[in-house]
């Protein structure tokens, strides 16, 4: 196995703050395993993100490893592979909807996932992985998922694999992020909400959309630690004066409009908050607690003197009660479209760069190098010097996400609200 110190070199992302019970401390490197889902590049996309943006810590390292088709035993197989070059000290894992075999539960398909989510364990306890999160296979849609024998009974094979994963995580003391949970009850009320047709798992049922997956990324964030304290910002309109937690910096505060630069970002959905559509994540949101959990970017306003204001946060305006302003607003959940948003997209498309040549680098080199080692004893050298190259390329990228995360200047202004 060809070692690369270099590929988890301290990178230039800021810490803010840490706490004992955060997964991901400096210098970590985190592995996002998976099967097709995972290997969609969505969810996997959104938590780098979001651990980009909204909650950074110094010197991390976040890789995608999903592949499509894949179950427990796959994943164990390709372990040495695939993913222990680039030597994770923090795994994920999202298995179980290949493992069920699209059917009722057996004994026979019960006892196999068991034993081979184990087995997941005890090798990432072995190579080094420090925080291991095993994450429950997601639900199928009740509508959309038209396999044999329904999605009524493949539910609860699937309900059973995660409880296997969630005994799996007490027995070995490590983290369950219980995926199944958070989608079926959020799928569940969205249909409610919007019909028993709307769309939360794609056209077969399985393979979710961007609102299904972020869905999935609040249940892995939330099982790595995140808190979703993204920053406060307080303005007294009567002292003329405004205060801004860590990562953000009040450059000036005059007549009710204060200028702001912010190194870290809110989570920025697509989409609106108030319009249902499965290709964008905003209004997902009203039906799962991402913004209360995780995406708190919050304005307090004290010395309002008028029943409601105004407040303006980039080209969009809304209106509060003063009692509202005074005990604080969560602008993250207020306004989708906001000044982060243009600046969120590029680090965005920059992720899905790096995470889409994972998925190549993975799947049409690492996984075959060993055999082809094998067969070309005599191009052993070569084939080493192309894994660096390779490795090496994949870690620019990472870099290239992390400049991408730029300072953000943006103004909020307060006004009485006109009658």
């Amino acid at each position: 196995m060809i070692k690369l110190p270099a590929l988890f070199l301290a990178l230039a992302a800021t810490a803010t703050f840490l706490r004992a019970d955060v997964l991901m401390q400096p210098n970590d490197a985190l592995a996002i395993c998976g099967d097709s889902i995972t290997e969609q590049r969505i969810y996997s996309v959104d938590m780098e993100d979001y651990l980009l943006m909204c909650e950074p810590t110094s010197g991390q390292r976040i890789a995608q490893f999903g592949w499509g088709g894949e179950r427990a035993p796959n994943f164990l197989a390709r372990l040495d592979s695939d993913v222990f070059p680039f030597k994770p000290t923090v795994a994920t894992t999202c298995y179980g909807m290949n493992d069920g075999s699209y059917t009722a539960l057996t004994d026979v398909i019960a006892g196999t996932y068991r034993t081979n989510q184990t087995a997941i364990v005890d090798a990432l306890k072995k190579h080094g992985v420090r925080g291991i999160v095993i994450g429950s296979p997601k639900c199928v849609d009740t509508a959309a998922y038209r396999r044999v024998p329904g999605a009524d009974v493949y539910n609860k094979t699937l309900g059973a694999l995660a409880d296997i994963d969630k005994k799996i995580a007490a027995d070995e003391g490590v983290v369950y992020a219980d995926v199944y949970g958070i989608t079926t009850a959020t799928m569940e009320k969205a249909k409610a909400k919007l019909g028993k047709n709307y769309v939360f798992a794609g056209g077969d049922g399985v393979h979710p959309g961007p609102n299904g997956q972020i869905v999935m990324a609040y249940a892995f964030l939330k099982a790595l630690g995140c808190d979703g304290a993204i920053g406060t910002v307080t303005v007294d309109l009567g002292a003329g004066t405004a205060t801004a937690t860590d990562g953000h910096k009040v450059l000036s505060c005059q007549n009710g409009e204060v200028s702001i630069e912010s190194t870290r970002y809110p989570f920025c959905f697509t989409g609106s908050f108030d319009k249902p559509d499965p290709n964008t994540t905003a209004n997902i949101t009203n039906f799962f607690p991402f913004n209360e959990d995780l995406n708190r970017y919050m304005l307090v306003v004290k010395g309002v003197k008028s029943v409601k204001a105004r407040v303006t946060w980039g080209k969009n305006s809304k209106e509060f009660s003063a009692a509202e302003l005074e005990k604080g607003i969560n602008l993250a959940a207020e306004f989708a479209d906001n000044p982060f948003s243009e600046a969120f997209a590029k680090v965005n498309a920059a992720v899905a760069a790096q995470q889409a040549f994972e998925t190549l680098l993975v799947k049409q080199y690492l996984h075959g190098v060993g055999q082809l080692k094998t067969a070309l004893p005599e191009q052993a050298a070569a084939f080493d010097s192309i894994t660096v190259s390779a490795l090496e390329k994949d870690k620019k990228l990472y870099e290239a996400s992390v400049a991408a995360v730029q300072p953000v200047q943006h103004t909020i202004k307060i006004e009485a609200a006109k009658d």
